[in-house]
């Protein structure tokens, strides 16, 4: 089971990872100073979020670990929750009923298919594999996924094979997030599968989508692929830097801040518990959704072919 966000232990814990997010580092002795406990108690929340890979110990203190890595999706899913959610809320609004949606990899674009699942008639495609599962929960949503082989960190598929699965679609939206984005506007992600993947996905639909909250801006992440003016629509969780905000704008793009939105913490409890504690693993399907397999599927390490089949979540052929 995840972390309840309203144990202190779990709000402070996040905010810590906030801090050195912004600084790079934190020394224990300040943050005991800041949060008014123990050094001990800092010590606890700080080894608990090394062990999961959120932090990396430091002389003294604690700092990022290594810029060229993303942390496991688990995890990530608990980072900035509240901003996700309310960014979610705000790109669902823009969405109307029946429409049809490329959904790329991350946590952020999962929790715009959470915000979604009151729409009706969506046909969604997708190598996100969390996002696939949410939209299964919704009897009206047709969701295709792509085959090939899991990565179990992002739970998600990458490769050449998704990058043909999203071109043989013309979609409205093409909803996608991003490591990083450097000062000069560049987009960053980690590999450039996840790159490539991007890209397919802005060039086959008619609408460029990106969520994204305010951790990502100058976040190091070392693969560049696109522009920050290339989205029509940039959703984000408070004001971008200057700079950014001015490059959007003058692509004639829109910039969509998320403010305040208490529904938005409707999505938390959910999807804190999503991917925790779930003896089924990803590849559970629920709800009745509609759901079309491509021609893999892959279970941890053994890839599985057969043929492209339609079958309602929970019904075997």
């Amino acid at each position: 089971m995840a972390p309840s966000f309203s144990s202190n232990a779990s709000k402070r814990r996040a905010e810590i990872t906030e801090l050195v997010r912004a600084a790079g580092y934190q020394a224990i002795i300040e943050l005991a100073d800041r949060f008014a406990v123990t050094e001990q108690t800092i010590r606890r929340d700080v080894n608990q979020l090394c062990d999961s890979g959120l932090l990396r110990r430091r002389h003294g203190g604690v700092e990022l670990p290594s810029p060229n890595t993303n942390i496991d999706f688990d995890q990530r899913m608990i980072l900035n929750a509240g901003a996700k959610a309310r960014i979610a809320n705000a790109v669902a609004a823009r969405i109307p009923d029946g429409a049809s949606i490329a959904v790329s990899i991350g946590t952020t674009p999962e929790m715009v298919v959470r915000a979604l699942r009151s729409h009706t008639g969506l046909r969604i495609v997708t190598n996100n594999i969390a996002a696939a599962l949410t939209a299964s929960a919704n009897p009206t949503f047709e969701v295709t996924i792509a085959g090939g082989r899991i990565r179990q960190e992002g739970r998600d598929v990458l490769g050449q094979q998704v990058e043909q699965f999203f071109s043989a679609y013309k979609v409205d939206f093409g909803l996608f997030g991003v490591g990083g984005v450097d000062a000069d506007g560049s987009l960053l992600d980690f590999t450039e599968d996840e790159i490539r993947a991007r890209e397919t996905i802005s060039q086959n639909c008619r609408t460029k989508v990106v969520v994204l909250d305010h951790t990502k801006f100058g976040r190091a992440a070392y693969v560049r692929g696109g522009h920050i003016s290339d989205p029509d629509l940039v959703f984000c969780d408070g004001e971008p830097p200057e700079d950014v905000s001015a490059m959007i704008r003058d692509a004639g793009h829109e910039l969509i801040t998320a403010g305040d939105d208490s529904a938005a913490l409707a999505l938390l409890p959910e999807f804190a518990e999503a991917g925790h504690g779930n003896s089924r693993g990803p590849c559970f399907l629920r709800g009745r959704a509609r759901l079309v397999c491509r021609p893999a599927w892959t279970v941890g390490m053994r890839e599985v072919h057969h043929p492209a089949a339609h079958f309602r979540a929970g019904e075997r052929q």
